[in-house]
C-alpha cells in the first residue's frame, strides 16, 4: 500500500497547530502557578509584619523576608521607609521574566 504524500503547506499547518496547542496547554499551567506564589507571599509578608500594620520596615524585612530586604530601596520607590505587599508585587511584576 502506498503512503499518502503530505504537501509542504500541510506540514507547515500541522506544525503550527501543534505549536498553538502546546502554547495553549502551557498558559493555564503558568496562570495556576502564580496564585500559589501570591498566597505564599501574603503568608510570608504577614509573618514578617510583626506589628500587623500592613507595612514592612527594613528591620522587619531583614528578619522575615531577606530578599525584600536586599532590594528594599528599589521596592520603596517613594522612600517612605516601609514597603507594602502591593509595593512588593509591583516590583515583582516589573522585573524581567525568567
Amino acid at each position: 500500500m502506498e503512503q499518502p504524500t503530505i504537501s509542504p503547506t500541510t506540514k507547515c499547518f500541522m506544525l503550527a497547530a501543534l505549536a498553538i496547542a502546546a502554547f495553549a496547554a502551557a498558559v493555564p499551567a503558568t496562570a495556576q502557578t502564580r496564585k500559589p506564589d501570591a498566597d505564599k507571599l501574603a503568608k510570608h509578608f504577614a509573618a514578617a509584619d510583626k506589628d500587623g500594620d500592613g507595612k514592612l520596615t527594613l528591620q522587619e524585612a531583614k528578619a522575615g523576608l531577606p530578599r525584600v530586604a536586599r532590594n528594599f530601596d528599589k521596592i520603596d520607590k517613594d522612600k517612605k521607609g516601609y514597603v507594602t505587599i502591593e509595593d512588593i508585587k509591583a516590583a515583582m511584576a516589573s522585573r524581567p521574566s525568567r
